[in-house]
């Protein structure tokens, strides 16, 4: 009788131990990760080694342009004197642009131009996004570049929400997607504005030299194949 009692017994705890383990090691499994969007391909506009990628155009053309562009800890670090900017060689369409900012010692003026055309000038035609302090997000529509949210001859169209950017010396993430006659940008997990109608669809993206000291990492855009380069 103790014998069939003891087998019944084990019988029972090898049940339950396995229940068990089944039970905990489903909680134990991690979640599989999303796949990867298919077709979608991510290509780094700052290689965090050195601007091959990018050209520059200073206003004051005496000045050399690796003096006011260069790179610090794998950071690109723009001087914002002289007035300029630097530009991706390759111009796009379709895309989402990623990146993140800081002022390093005081918060003043920049910005970062979407669908910039060409020739190079001080006044490009192109979409700022600016990152002006307390106005990250406003749109400015330079040399006649145009959007239905624009009013009359101003040029500013407004950010639609109060400013979510962060104290000087820490990072700010922008994020800029233009698809088809389209623009939004979203600075630091807040959307803060949205072009449509907008008059240029294809071009450069610039990072802006205005103020003083200011900071990039992490640019980049992704896009799907038919987002092709001119």
């Amino acid at each position: 009788m103790k014998t069939k009692r003891s087998l019944f017994l084990i019988i029972v705890l090898i049940g339950l131990t396995t229940f068990s383990s089944d039970i905990y090691g489903q909680k134990r499994q991690k979640a599989p990760r999303p796949p990867k969007k298919a077709g979608t391909e991510t290509i780094k506009l700052f290689n965090g080694k050195d601007l091959s990628n990018w050209a520059f155009y200073l206003k004051d053309q005496s000045v050399d342009p690796s003096t006011v562009f260069t790179i610090q800890n794998g950071v690109i670090n723009i001087k914002g004197d002289p007035f300029g900017y630097m530009r991706t060689k390759e111009a796009y369409s379709e895309y989402v642009l990623n990146l993140e900012y800081r002022w390093p010692s005081e918060a003043t003026n920049s910005g970062v131009f979407v669908h910039a055309q060409l020739p190079d000038t001080i006044w490009l035609r192109t979409f700022e996004c600016q990152l002006k302090a307390g106005n990250a997000g406003d749109f400015v529509c330079m040399s006649g570049a145009t959007m239905k949210e624009k009013k009359g001859n101003s040029i500013v169209v407004p950010k639609m929400a109060a400013s979510s950017e962060k104290p000087t010396g820490e990072w700010n993430s922008m994020v800029v997607t233009c698809k088809a006659n389209t623009i939004e940008v979203m600075v630091n997990g807040v959307l803060q504005n949205k072009a449509t109608g907008i008059s240029e669809t294809k071009g450069h993206i610039c990072l802006q030299s205005e103020g003083k000291n200011i900071e990039f990492r992490n640019v980049y855009i992704t896009r799907n194949p038919q987002g092709r380069r001119k």
